[in-house]
Formats: C-alpha cells, structure tokens, sequence
C-alpha cells in the first residue's frame, strides 16, 4: 500500500526535523550562554519545492 509507504518516509522525515532542531537549539544555548536567560523565540518555516507550502510555527523555549 502506497499510503504506508508515504506515512514511513514522512515519520522519518519529521523524525529527523525533531531531533536535529533539538541538537541545534541546544548547541546555540551552551554556546552563547543563554541557559537561564529568560526566553528564546524560535520559528520554523516549512517549504516543498514545486507546491505553494508555507508552514510556519512561531514558539518560545524557556531557558530556565
């Protein structure tokens, strides 16, 4: 079945977004000193090339 095929690649994609994103967020954070400095404001943008995706996510981490 071809939608199980699509869900698998998508998880792996996604997977890979999540736990690189953490790994940079929290290099950015020991490098520049910023644990326990209030927030960081934090925003991903999704694109596909050849459609007219535009997702964005805006939050706020808490540094402590």
């Amino acid at each position: 079945m071809e939608s199980e095929r699509f869900n698998m690649s998508l998880r792996k994609f996604l997977k890979h977004v999540g736990v690189t994103s953490q790994q940079e967020i929290e290099r950015v954070v020991r490098e520049r000193t910023l644990e326990g400095k209030g927030i960081l404001k934090v925003k991903v943008v999704l694109t596909a090339n050849g459609t007219d995706l535009k997702h964005v996510v805006e939050g706020e981490i808490d540094l402590g």
